[in-house]
C-alpha cells in the first residue's frame, strides 16, 4: 500500500512540474507590454469587437485611463456583460455600448449616425473585430465574410467616420491585422471568393487587406493630424480561433491544445500593441506602420504593392457605396 501511495505521490509530483513549467514557459511567451502611464481622460475612443477577447481588454485599459469608450459590437447581450464588468472595475461610466454588425453595412451606417448624434469628437477608432477561418459565408451584400467583416466593414467604418476624426486632430486610428498578411495574396481575379473557396486563404487574403489599407489611408491623411497604423497582437487565445478544428475538436483537447496553450497569448497581452498604437506619445506623427510586441516590424513585400493597394481601395469605395451611397457587389 505505501509503494502504491509513493507512486500517486511521484506522479502528483511530476504532473505538478509539468504544469508549473508549462506556466512558466506560457509567461515568458506573453510578449511585450505597454507600460507607459498614459492617460486618455477625456479621449473619445470606438473600439469594434470589444465584448470579448483583445477588444474587451482593449476597452477596459482605456476606460481604466479616463476615455470614454464605444464598444461597437454585434451581439449587444454580451456586449452589456462586458459593458459591466469593466465600469464596476473601474468605476469609469462612460463606457457605452452600440450595436454596430461589421457584416451589414446598413448597421454600420447606422452606428455611424447615432454616434455623431452624442458626440462631437473622435480620438481614437480602433479596428478590432474579426472573424478567422471560417466556413464560406457571406455578408448581408454578399461580400465573403472574412473580407466583409475583416476589411471592407471596417473600410466603410472609418470612411464615415474620417470627417470627425479630422476634426479631431492630433487622432489615431489603430487597424488591427496579423503576421498572417505574410502569407496573404489579394486575388485580383477572384476577390470575393466566388469561384473557389478556402478559408485559410480568405482570412490572410482579408488580413493582407488590413495593411494594403492602413498604408493606403496613411498616404491620402498626409497632413491632416490623422494618424493610422496596423499591428499584429501575437497568436491570442481567443473565441476567433473557435472555426479552428485544431482547437476545438476533441483530439485536441486531449493532445494538441495542453502543447500549444503555453505559446498563446492572453486576451490581455494580446491587447498590448493595441494599447501601444492607440496611446503612445512617441507615435504622435507616425503613420503607415506595422507593429508587433509594441515595436515596429517590417511588413511583407505583397504588402508593400502601390498598385494593388490603390485597386483594392477602389473595388472597396464601390463595393462599399462610399462614392454613391449604395453597397453592393457587382
Amino acid at each position: 500500500m505505501s509503494i502504491f501511495r509513493n507512486k500517486i505521490i511521484l506522479a502528483s509530483s511530476a504532473v505538478g512540474t509539468l504544469i508549473g513549467g508549462a506556466v512558466l514557459l506560457k509567461d515568458r511567451m506573453q510578449g511585450a507590454t505597454f507600460e507607459k502611464n498614459v492617460r486618455a481622460d477625456g479621449k473619445v475612443v470606438i473600439i469594434t469587437g470589444a465584448n470579448t477577447g483583445i477588444g474587451k481588454e482593449t476597452a477596459h485599459a482605456l476606460a481604466r485611463r479616463g476615455a470614454h469608450v464605444y464598444m461597437a459590437c454585434r451581439d449587444m447581450v454580451k456586449c452589456e456583460e462586458a459593458r459591466k464588468d469593466i465600469v464596476l472595475d473601474t468605476r469609469n461610466p462612460q463606457v457605452y455600448c452600440r450595436e454596430c454588425d461589421l457584416a451589414s453595412m446598413q448597421s454600420i451606417r447606422q452606428f455611424v449616425k447615432q454616434f455623431k448624434a452624442e458626440q462631437q469628437r473622435l480620438d481614437i477608432l480602433i479596428n478590432n473585430a474579426g472573424v478567422m477561418r471560417c466556413p464560406r459565408m457571406l455578408t448581408k451584400e454578399g461580400i465573403e465574410l472574412q473580407l466583409g467583416v475583416n476589411h471592407m466593414g471596417h473600410f466603410l467604418l472609418t470612411h464615415l467616420l474620417l470627417d470627425t476624426l479630422k476634426l479631431s486632430a492630433p487622432s489615431r486610428i489603430v487597424v488591427v491585422s496579423s503576421l498572417a498578411h505574410t502569407r496573404g495574396q489579394i486575388a485580383l481575379d477572384d476577390l470575393n471568393s466566388a469561384r473557389s473557396y478556402d478559408e485559410a486563404k480568405a482570412y490572410e487574403q482579408s488580413k493582407l487587406a488590413n495593411v494594403l489599407f492602413t498604408r493606403e489611408l496613411a498616404r491620402r491623411l498626409e497632413g491632416t493630424g490623422v494618424t493610422v497604423n496596423a499591428l499584429h497582437p501575437g497568436i491570442v487565445d481567443t473565441e476567433l480561433m473557435r472555426h479552428m478544428g485544431i482547437f476545438n475538436s476533441w483530439f485536441s483537447g486531449l493532445f494538441v491544445r495542453p502543447f500549444v496553450w503555453p505559446f498563446l497569448k492572453s486576451p490581455l497581452y494580446g491587447a498590448q500593441t493595441s494599447l501601444y498604437a492607440a496611446l503612445d506619445p512617441d507615435l504622435e506623427k507616425v503613420s503607415g506602420q506595422y507593429f508587433s510586441d509594441c515595436a515596429p516590424k517590417e511588413v511583407a513585400d505583397q504588402a508593400k504593392d502601390e498598385r494593388v493597394s490603390k485597386w483594392l481601395w477602389a473595388v472597396s469605395e464601390k463595393w462599399t457605396g462610399t462614392l454613391t451611397g449604395t453597397a453592393a457587389v457587382s
